[in-house]
């Protein structure tokens, strides 16, 4: 591995997030109630071994994103492969004065948290998602309707996560002005923003681009589920 971009999740998860991820050797998939990501330390047949057996062990879907597709798990089958861009931005585009409160979200904003990211779908994210790095939001008249936060923290980087809005209440800037806003923290604490996206997904991207990030890499992500 030349870069820890490389593999962000065997990155992020041997190092400041490893509280966070179940071991077998040279395996590891962080805890279903956190995420969804599981990685390899190599792809030696006892590596490969050790995630099979932690996937059956715990049950459900796990997800690699690695540069290339990744060899046969034992006792796993692929349920879903998609190409995404990484990006990262060393250098963010100037934000500009909100014309709403940016709010700070706690544990008493994750059954809302767990809801919008459930209507709105902007990747996997679980009960306790939210605890994987900060995450700020936007509320009218008390309710939650866009957020953005932290996932995945290797040594110097941090990715951007979690970006959303209510389908009523898009078009008002909210997603744009939260990703500025958590990314800025991250500049603040010395770390380079990044963050993934669906290949296809020109749209985001176009707005990605627009916030000072910049491709990096392809990734795949490969989904597996227990046989």
């Amino acid at each position: 591995m030349s870069h820890p971009l490389d593999r962000p999740v065997w990155s992020a998860f041997t190092g400041r997030q490893s509280h966070l991820a179940l071991r077998d050797g040279a395996a590891l998939r962080v805890h279903p109630d956190f995420g969804l990501f599981a990685a390899t330390a190599d792809d030696a047949a006892g590596s490969l071994e050790a995630l099979g057996r932690l996937v059956r062990a715990h049950g459900g879907e796990v997800g690699l994103v690695e540069r290339f597709d990744p060899p046969p798990v034992p006792g796993t089958t692929v349920v879903k492969s998609a190409l995404c861009w990484q990006m990262v931005a060393e250098k963010l585009a100037a934000p500009k004065p909100a014309p709403f409160d940016i709010l700070p979200l706690t544990d008493a904003d994750a059954p809302e948290m767990l809801a919008l990211a459930t209507l709105t779908a902007p990747g996997p994210f679980f009960s306790r998602t939210h605890e994987l790095g900060g995450f700020v939001g936007v509320k009218v008249d008390g309710r939650l309707v866009a957020m953005a936060g932290e996932r995945m923290r290797p040594d110097g980087f941090t990715e951007v996560s979690g970006v959303c809005a209510h389908p009523d209440h898009r078009g008002k800037g909210y997603a744009a002005t939260l990703m500025l806003h958590v990314a800025g923290k991250m500049v603040e604490r010395g770390e380079t923003p990044f963050l993934h996206s669906y290949a296809d997904n020109k749209g985001a991207i176009a707005l990605y681009e627009a916030l000072g990030f910049r491709f990096r890499c392809e990734q795949v992500l490969t989904v597996l589920a227990p046989l």
